[in-house]
């Protein structure tokens, strides 16, 4: 049995619940959490366990959150027993590292040290002091940890390796593909029979809105239209980064927000509702944005709903490596990308195109048992076992060429 501390940025974040679900699922049992806690949203369980809560914290407040942490740090005792012991001090995002590696020295010396980065934030690239700080800091952390985990490929070969080269531990590549354990006994859901063809042809974009662009994109594209595109959104929008989000909503004719969902139990419903799901994000364009693979991908995927991305950014080439997906190419704005991919699409090309995402095995889509106990074995430093859909890709030719400016 592997003890795992696991400190996380945000005790409310769903994928720090998948998480634990995840390391459950491979048979890490004997888990403690330990995070922030955003605003006034109290947590009292994640995934069956009761956390130990740092110090509240808010979105978008990074001083208040270096100031968080440095309160985690100076109070680090009384949440001893939690680390004390651990086999894996696992960290999700540089501030929690920062507090798991000092726990770690002080409490649990022997432990294995997993930084889990799913995400790259803007300051990460930022030029002058700060950046240079936040670069640094990293790079001495790195050089304790004994594996890193990350959702993307391109995180490693556009950020890790150019900026930390022979810092950079052993990687695990953990993709945000939907758990085995989330789904019903049947290796894939039966696919859902989905809205009548378009058009009107039905777009959906869920999970966390942060994205303005996006929004402003799937306004104009449903507006000009004249009916012929409908955008179903659902999620929570951070209304912080899109303040006239109810604004355009109310405003555009064909744009819908029907509010939060649970996840997995809505995902059937909601990817049934729609014929193709919004794979683009352009909220940090040009860095993180253009390197994730976000959930959506995978969701969409499993349902059978087809995916609509850029094809010049990771998304785009995870998809053209499977042969699906309408991917808007390169060279004219998107705007008219996206008018021309829609004029062009009826019943025989989307069919064939839905028909192309049924045809993918499981595996592109869902983490099943075997995933999840690789992983607890790499946590424990096994990690030659990690199998194919856990290595991160090789760093061949063609794939270097697809991600040349």
């Amino acid at each position: 049995m592997t003890r795992t501390a696991y400190f996380a940025h945000d005790l409310a974040d769903p994928a720090v619940h998948r998480r634990v679900r995840f390391l459950r699922m491979g048979g890490a049992a004997e888990i403690a959490v330990l995070g922030f806690r955003r605003g006034d949203r109290a947590v009292a369980d994640v995934a069956g366990v009761t956390p130990v809560e740092l110090a509240p914290t808010h979105d978008r407040r990074l001083l208040h959150r270096a100031l968080a942490t440095a309160r985690a740090l100076v109070g680090g005792g009384r949440w001893r027993a939690q680390v004390e012991g651990a086999e894996v001090v696992l960290a999700r995002n540089l501030e929690m590292l920062l507090i798991a590696a000092v726990a770690r020295r002080r409490f649990a010396p022997r432990a294995r040290l997993v930084y889990e980065c799913l995400d790259i934030h803007r300051l990460m690239l930022a030029r002058g002091p700060v950046g240079a700080a936040l670069r640094g800091l990293e790079r001495g952390l790195l050089a304790e940890c004994d594996l890193l985990l990350v959702s993307s490929p391109d995180f490693i070969w556009r950020y890790f390796r150019p900026v930390h080269g022979a810092r950079t531990p052993p990687v695990c590549l953990l993709e945000n593909k939907v758990l085995a354990v989330e789904l019903p006994e049947a290796a894939r859901p039966a696919l859902p029979v989905g809205p009548p063809l378009g058009p009107p042809w039905r777009i959906g974009w869920f999970g966390n809105l942060h994205c303005r662009r996006s929004l402003h994109l799937l306004a104009g594209l449903a507006a000009r239209s004249g009916g012929a595109v409908q955008v179903v959104l659902r999620g929570r929008p951070q209304r912080g980064a899109m303040p006239d989000f109810d604004a355009v909503v109310a405003a555009t004719p064909g744009v819908e927000f029907h509010g939060a969902y649970e996840r997995p139990g809505d995902l059937a419903a909601i990817y049934g509702d729609v014929h193709m799901v919004w794979a683009i994000d352009l909220y940090d364009a040009g860095g993180n944005s253009d390197w994730l693979l976000m959930n959506r991908l995978y969701e969409g995927g499993l349902y059978g709903v087809v995916p609509l991305a850029l094809a010049s950014v990771a998304t785009g080439r995870w998809l053209r490596r499977r042969g699906i997906g309408l991917l808007l190419e390169a060279g004219q704005p998107i705007e008219a990308a996206l008018d021309a991919a829609l004029a062009r699409l009826d019943a025989s090309s989307y069919g064939a195109a839905r028909a192309a995402v049924a045809a993918r095995p499981v595996s592109d889509f869902v983490h099943d048992a075997q995933d999840s106990a690789a992983l607890v074995a790499a946590l424990r430093g096994r990690i030659e076992d990690l199998p194919a859909s856990l290595r991160l890709p090789e760093e061949d030719s063609a794939t270097m060429r697809e991600m040349a400016p």
